[in-house]
């Protein structure tokens, strides 16, 4: 069940739920981290934005969808889904992949390069 700190503007999710939410074709992956290390393998069908673009970037992040962020560990794509937030995308709409792509790999989860 995805969890919701009441001082976050985004929900957190395990690699469970983010497999889930990837059955739905309401859900884009945004991968935040660098492209040396999204190059090197991310979760399937996630689009790049390093997260120091993401606010930049944010009218490439789309409207209508639930955006789930990316990054190793969790940390850079919870600031990314705080971007998000500020540049005014409700929270219901964006979710943190707790443990990021070492947590997706180490369920043993695929990965694309």
């Amino acid at each position: 069940m995805a969890k919701k700190d009441e001082r976050e503007p985004f929900y957190r999710v395990d690699v469970a739920e983010a497999k889930e939410m990837l059955q739905d074709d309401g859900v884009v992956v945004i991968d935040v981290r660098e492209p040396n290390e999204y190059q090197a393998g991310h979760v399937p069908a996630a689009t790049l934005i390093p997260v120091n673009s993401v606010f930049a970037r944010r009218d490439e992040l789309p409207k209508d969808k639930k955006i789930l962020f990316v990054c190793k560990m969790g940390s850079r794509s919870a600031l990314a889904a705080e971007m998000a937030a500020a540049a005014g995308f409700p929270a219901d709409q964006l979710y943190n992949l707790e443990g990021g792509t070492d947590a997706w790999v180490k369920a043993g989860e695929p990965v694309e390069q």
